[in-house]
Parts: structure tokens; C-alpha cells; sequence
């Protein structure tokens, strides 16, 4: 239940009405020697994050009580969600809300569909936003369909440091559509720009290119967007929300189609899923872009109302007009993520961006010095980043599971040459304390 501010009137009349002179007498049946009244006091002022940690650690005391500390990322990440989202999307008009289908849908849910486009607007720099996707991976891959119907050209150029599991999206799409996916080696764990350059022909739609990319590094986005247009293909960026409160966004390196997941704007990890695919666009690509897309009118009297303006699948149109068949919209997670950027602003979204990269940078810092462990890439990173270890990441991975860390993500699940790589994402939630402790135990184990 969600902490209700109280004052001394109110507090006085419902202790009048239960029937004691006090808050203590509540307790009366609790043993003295079991009651932690002075944790609960603070000597100073605390944000919630913190509170919300502080009262996580006392209940620790409990038995069986295991406190994990985790560094997983590839993707889901373990960002703090403020509790007022919580408390706004527990309201029945929006966690009972479904896919509109039609414009006689409720107004409130349209609203906020609405208010979401702009805000990702926004944040990309892009000119159009649809009501979201699955995930980024499906949202990838009809980003990879749409260039090719826009170009009526067919082989789609992808950089190997996109996300893995994002590249089997794409494939599995492509192999039903058949479209030829290019692959594009890396170098220092960043894409090989020149390979790009190599790769295009007469038959190429679009190039896909992850920033910050799966290693955590950033790549040069501004070069590759000036060498895609050069050839007239279309750039299909993968960015991360979090990260644009300090990085360019992708209207600002010119990118076509800008896609994300949106999980880390105040949704939880919750073992993988629901997700939050983002799909932005340019105006000039609106009726070829998948999903949904609200508009604000006036009805007959004047009065400002909102409607779907776009929904071109096959339920609505013909169906080889539709430009996707996917059936819906994530409406209870875009509905978090809008809440999410409403609360922090751009200063708030700065100020985590740089908690993330303080934090990350540190860790990182720290790792290298311990005798064995060295960078993966030599490359500038943002949250995420790749280290070398002296023995088989699983092992440690496994060993530190026990201490209650997950250490991060053994790399050699996506390439075997990769056996002692580990991908470790650290967010602006991990306090010092935590990340001396991780540091702590990997110097223990491996020494």
C-alpha cells in the first residue's frame, strides 16, 4: 500500500474513534523486545529512493530474508520506478483500460495514448510516434519491412552489436518475407563502418545500428547516418530511452526510423516481459509505419475530443494494403512510461543519464585494477560495459550468485570466441556500498 500523509487532526480523530490515547497502544500486544520503532526514524531527510531502501534493509531482519543485488542488463534494465506510477496506473480506468479499437473508445484512454506519442517526440526528435509495439525487437523488425516497402528494395545491412536476441527477431521476420539480412562485423566492439560502406548495393533498403550498443559501447552514429543518406537508404537507429538525457538523439543524427525498448521508463523487470517496443518515424513515412496512431479533433460542437487516426492492419483495411498484422498496443506499460517522463523532465532524465554513467564508469574503474580482469573494448560506453576475466565468466557469475550478485551477462551464450566476457549494466539504483561490494567479492574470488 502506498504511504498516505497524515496530519496531527487526522491522526488525533482516528485514534479518538478506534478507542486509544495513542499510536503505542496499537502495539501493546507485540513484545517490547521484538519492536524496531528507532529504525524507523531518520536523522536526515531522505529522497524516497532512499527511504525505500532503508526499509527494504530492516526487513531483512526477517528470516530467510536474501538481499540480491543484481547487474543484468542486455537490454531489461534495473531502473527505480517511482511509486506515484504505482499509485496512478492501480486506478481502474487504467489498469482495466484494453486496446481501443474503435474512435467511440474512452476518452481518457486515447488522452494518454496521445500525451505518449508527444512525449516520445520529445525525447527522440523524431516527427512521429505510433502507441508502441511488443518490444524493440518486433518493433525492429517491422521497422525492417517498413524500409523495405518504402524503398521497394529488399536486403536489409544490420551491425552485429545489436542486441543478439533483437537479430533472431529480424531473421525470423525476414525468412517468412524473404528479405536478405547483411551482417556487419565489429571492430573493438563497436560497428566496422567501412564494412558498411562495403556491403551496400542497388538492392539495400536500410542499415540498423544500435546506440549505445549491446557491449554497452557508443557507436558513431552521425558518420553512419551520413553514409547511409549519402547512398538514399534509410537508417534505422536503435537507441536507449535512459541514455538521451545525455546523448544525441536520433533526430539530431537524422536517423528514419528510431526504434527502442521502453521497459526502462517506469517499468519493472518482472522476469522479462511485458515489454514496451518505442517506433518513431518521420511525417513523410506515416502511412507505411506499423501499429496505432491517435489524433486530436473537435466533434460537431467544438469541443476537443481525441480519435485513432491511423490503424492500418488488416482488421481495418484491406488486407494487402495493411502495413502490419500486429493485433494491439503494451496500453498499461505505455501508460507507465508516459507517467514516467511527465515526472522526471528533462532535468530529472539528465540527472539520471549521468547517475548512470557515474556509477557504470566507477565500477568499471574499479574492475580493471584487479589483477586479471581488463576491458573488453576500448571504446566509451554510457551504463554497460564488457570486461575480460582471467577464468570462464559462468563461473563467476555462479559463485557470486551465491553472495546474492548477479554478477551480469556470461557473453559467451551469444559468441563462443567470448568464454571470460561479461556484460555489466550498473544504473543510477546501485549505491557506492553496493558496488564496493561486488567489487569486494570479485577480488576475493578470484584471488
Amino acid at each position: 500500500m502506498p504511504f498516505i500523509q497524515n496530519s496531527d487532526n487526522d491522526l488525533k480523530s482516528m485514534l479518538k474513534r478506534i478507542g486509544v490515547k495513542n499510536f503505542e497502544e496499537l502495539l501493546s500486544s507485540i513484545p517490547e523486545d521484538l519492536r524496531k520503532n528507532n529504525d524507523f526514524r531518520f536523522t536526515k531527510a531522505l529522497s524516497e529512493s532512499e527511504v525505500k531502501k532503508h526499509l527494504y534493509t530492516i526487513s531483512k531482519s526477517n528470516n530467510n530474508c536474501i538481499d540480491n543485488i543484481s547487474f543484468l542488463g542486455g537490454g531489461i534494465y534495473d531502473h527505480y520506478i517511482p511509486a506515484v506510477i504505482d499509485h496512478i496506473v492501480s486506478r481502474s480506468e487504467f489498469y482495466t483500460a484494453y486496446t481501443p479499437y474503435q474512435a467511440e473508445v474512452s476518452q481518457g484512454t486515447l488522452a494518454v495514448m496521445y500525451e505518449f506519442q508527444t512525449l516520445i517526440n520529445r525525447l527522440t526528435g523524431m516527427e512521429v510516434t505510433n502507441d508502441s509495439m511488443y518490444d524493440c525487437g518486433t518493433a525492429l523488425a517491422e521497422a525492417a519491412h517498413m524500409a523495405r516497402v518504402i524503398t521497394n528494395k529488399h536486403s536489409i545491412i544490420v551491425s552485429e552489436t545489436v542486441n543478439p536476441q533483437y537479430i533472431e527477431v529480424i531473421k525470423t521476420y525476414s525468412y517468412g518475407l524473404n528479405i536478405p539480412i547483411i551482417m556487419i562485423p565489429s571492430k573493438n566492439g563497436i560497428t566496422d563502418i567501412e564494412e558498411i560502406e562495403k556491403s551496400i548495393d542497388n538492392d539495400t533498403s536500410a542499415v540498423i545500428v544500435q546506440s549505445p550498443n549491446y557491449f554497452g559501447m557508443i557507436e558513431d552514429m552521425d558518420r553512419i547516418s551520413e553514409i547511409v543518406h549519402k547512398n538514399n537508404l534509410l537508417f534505422i537507429s536503435v537507441y536507449d530511452p535512459i541514455s538521451l538525457g545525455i546523448l544525441k538523439t536520433p533526430g539530431e543524427y537524422d536517423a528514419d526510423i528510431a526504434i527502442a525498448e521502453g521497459q526502462s521508463l517506469g517499468n519493472y523487470q518482472a522476469f522479462g516481459g511485458p515489454l514496451l517496443g518505442l517506433f518513431s518515424t518521420r511525417k513523410k513515412f506515416l502511412r507505411q509505419m506499423p501499429g496505432r496512431l491517435v489524433g486530436l479533433t473537435e466533434d460537431t460542437d467544438g469541443k476537443t475530443g481525441f480519435v485513432m487516426t491511423l490503424q492500418t492492419r488488416e482488421q481495418h483495411i484491406r488486407r494487402d494494403r495493411a502495413t502490419s498484422n500486429i493485433c494491439t498496443n503494451e496500453a498499461l506499460c505505455m501508460t507507465r512510461a508516459a507517467i514516467y517522463l511527465i515526472l522526471l523532465g528533462k532535468n530529472g532524465l539528465k540527472e539520471i543519464s549521468e547517475t548512470c554513467l557515474r556509477n557504470s564508469h566507477y565500477l568499471f574503474d574499479e574492475l580493471i585494477k584487479i589483477n586479471g580482469i581488463s576491458p573488453l573494448f576500448n571504446e566509451l560506453f554510457f551504463k554497460e560495459f564488457a570486461v575480460n576475466l582471467p577464468i570462464s565468466s559462468d563461473i563467476l557469475i555462479a559463485n557470486l550468485e551465491k553472495k546474492g550478485i548477479y554478477a551480469g551477462i556470461d557473453l559467451s551464450k551469444f559468441n563462443k570466441k567470448l568464454s571470460n566476457g561479461i556484460l555489466i549494466s550498473v544504473t543510477e539504483t546501485k549505491s557506492r556500498i553496493e558496488l564496493d561490494k561486488f567489487i569486494d567479492e570479485v577480488k576475493i574470488f578470484l584471488n
